[in-house]
């Protein structure tokens, strides 16, 4: 095998809570993971020249070791000895820094990829074991479908599959930092944390309306007050018929959940006509195979 096509997916935060700060500096967390079927594709190509190079269609990513797909393949062409280049035709439609986990689905595609191509023999356990060296989203990312995350990020139980629905995902024309909306999360008594075990029971009994009535994200609470839009994307999806919509992992992007392919279509025309979002999509829930 010389090449090799991946599509890396996106994720969204059925729910998503903030237990406290550890020692070491980062977060504590509890969070609902779910696969949705909007994907960014790697072509891989091995070289006979020692050199990682990457092309991609969004001018401003980086494509030296700043880049998540870069690291991942290096670290395996390190830990390996592997003397073959690889080139990488990424090709980007996860939004990015929107909470989707683009870079990280990207970077376990790599590895999944590199897996493949040199046929290093790697169990899906192991190339979780790595992944989590370049970032917490990663593991799950190679992982895939529902699944409880821990720790974190990286303690990670694999759930039954969500019941099926159709996703609207709408990414405002905002930034987000991730390292602002943690420094300036408050967690107190009046704090409100979202029912984690309730979304668990819901998704085991295929309740798809349990699911969507506990929706929810702590970290809406800072990023909502600084970027209000959030908040008026999420009221229009609901208004034109999502079961519920809410921030996905520190934001800016917005998803709603629908039962009825229709009332997703009217709300993504609604969207449209509205210009809050940047970036629309509508898509559906993707329960992938595992390992």
């Amino acid at each position: 095998m010389n090449t090799i096509m991946l599509k890396a997916y996106a994720k969204i935060n059925l729910g998503l809570d903030v237990l406290g700060k550890r020692e070491d500096g980062y977060h504590e967390v509890r969070m609902i993971m779910q696969t949705i079927r909007l994907y960014d594709k790697l072509n891989m190509k091995k070289l006979n020249k020692d050199e990682i190079i990457i092309k991609t269609n969004l001018s401003y990513l980086p494509t030296n070791e700043n880049n998540l797909v870069y690291r991942a393949i290096q670290m395996l062409k390190e830990e390996f000895n592997i003397k073959q280049g690889i080139y990488v035709e990424l090709q980007k439609h996860i939004p990015v820094a929107a909470g989707l986990a683009g870079g990280s689905s990207d970077a376990a595609a790599a590895l999944t990829g590199m897996n493949r191509l040199f046929q290093l023999k790697l169990t899906t356990t192991d190339l979780m074991q790595r992944a989590v060296k370049l970032g917490a989203d990663i593991p799950y990312c190679i992982l895939g479908g529902t699944a409880l995350s821990e720790g974190i990020g990286e303690v990670l139980t694999p759930l039954a599959p969500m019941p099926k629905a159709y996703v609207l995902i709408a990414k405002p024309p905002i930034n987000v930092s991730t390292k602002y909306v943690y420094e300036n999360l408050i967690l107190d008594e009046r704090t409100n944390h979202p029912d984690i075990d309730g979304i668990m029971e819901a998704i085991n009994s295929k309740d798809l309306c349990g699911v969507t009535n506990r929706l929810s994200n702590v970290l809406e609470s800072v990023t909502i007050d600084k970027y209000p839009v959030i908040q008026e994307i999420k009221d229009t999806m609901i208004e034109f018929g999502a079961m519920n919509a809410l921030m996905s992992g520190s934001g800016p992007t917005v998803f709603g959940i629908f039962e009825d392919l229709n009332l997703a279509k009217k709300a993504f025309y609604q969207l449209k006509i509205q210009g809050k979002a940047k970036q629309i999509y509508l898509t559906d829930i993707f329960n992938r195979k595992r390992g």
